[in-house]
Parts: C-alpha cells; sequence; structure tokens
C-alpha cells in the first residue's frame, strides 16, 4: 500500500510539474530541441487580413524582420530577410508559440505569396508587372498567430518599382519600410537558413 502512494505522489508531482518533462522523463526538451511550451506573449483580439490573431509580446527582445528585394539577371527578384531575435522553424515544427521562433509570410501588395523558412527567396519576375509594388515580410509564430509589438504586427516593407517583366530594367527604390513607415535600422543577424 505504502508503495502504490508513493508511485501516485509522484505523478501528482509530474503533472504539476509540467507531464513527463518534469518528471526527469529525458532532458526536458521537445522533439525539435525546445523547452515546453509555456504562455508566450498575449492574443489581442485583432488579426491579420486571414483572421489570424496577433501574439502581442514586450518591445524588448521582440523578434524583428527587415526586407531587402533586388531585380536579378533573369528578370525575377530576389528577397532577403535580416531577422533578429527569430529563427525559422523546421518543417515540421510542433504547432505552439515558442519565444522568438516560427515563419515569415511574404506578399506583393497584399496578396499571399510564400511561407518562408529561410532568409532568402526568389519572387518570379511575374509576379511583379510594370509599376510599383509594395513587398512585405511579416512574422509568425509556429500555431499560426503574428508576432506583434504593441498592437502592430513585426513586419518589414520594401517598396520596388518593376519596369516591365525581364526587361531588365531598374532595381528596387532604395531602401525598405519598417511598421512605422520609417526605415528599418539593420538587424543585427540572421536565423539559421
Amino acid at each position: 500500500m505504502r508503495w502504490t502512494r508513493g508511485v501516485l505522489a509522484a505523478l501528482v508531482v509530474c503533472a504539476l510539474s509540467g507531464g513527463p518533462a518534469g518528471c526527469g522523463g529525458g532532458d526536458g526538451h521537445g522533439p525539435e530541441g525546445d523547452l515546453p511550451a509555456s504562455p508566450v506573449g498575449t492574443l489581442l483580439d485583432e488579426g491579420d487580413e486571414q483572421g489570424r490573431l496577433y501574439r502581442d509580446v514586450g518591445e524588448r527582445g521582440a523578434p524583428e524582420v527587415g526586407i531587402e528585394v533586388q531585380q536579378d539577371s533573369s528578370g525575377g527578384w530576389d528577397v532577403r530577410l535580416t531577422v533578429r531575435h527569430f529563427r525559422f522553424s523546421p518543417r515540421g515544427a510542433r504547432p505552439v508559440p515558442v519565444v522568438g521562433r516560427g515563419t515569415a509570410h511574404l506578399s506583393v501588395d497584399g496578396r499571399p505569396v510564400a511561407r518562408l523558412r529561410t532568409a532568402e527567396y526568389w519572387l518570379s519576375g511575374g509576379l511583379l508587372p510594370r509599376g510599383t509594388h509594395h513587398v512585405t515580410a511579416r512574422l509568425y509564430a509556429d500555431d499560426g498567430t503574428v508576432w506583434a509589438v504593441h498592437g502592430e504586427p513585426v513586419q518589414s516593407t520594401a517598396d520596388v518599382t518593376a519596369s516591365g517583366p525581364g526587361d531588365g530594367g531598374p532595381g528596387p527604390e532604395p531602401g525598405a519600410s519598417g511598421p512605422d513607415g520609417g526605415s528599418p535600422s539593420p538587424p543585427g543577424g540572421t536565423g539559421p537558413e
């Protein structure tokens, strides 16, 4: 009888301390090497164009993203993201929010184009016909929520002017704008690719 109570007490302690990870069942890390999920930020009632809620985090240590878009010799566009306090999640990552981790969603003039798990992407010239376009990278957590600071999504937009598909015309207008409309300061490093 005493042994049974001891096992029961151990199970209660395990449950209260975070499940199997809190009971010495391994190293306490998930399959991707992350700590067990805990509440991350505050879910806001507002969301993006697809209805994904904003996950608001404090300004200190919040994810940041910058974007640069340059036309290549084939008429396509090379997109390069710079991130800070953020790393890209591998395919198969658990759909739970982990501080500073997730994917970047790329859009052209508000239309979704790609979900990125790396800092580089190539856009077909056909996606940017003649004229000025807004290429935006926005950061998302693994559960599909939008990383936000003070209720504003963590994103960066580059204004790109295309003179025509594949004609080798001028590249993007200099500079990219951050969420406040000003030029972003270059983040200090990129996440693993």
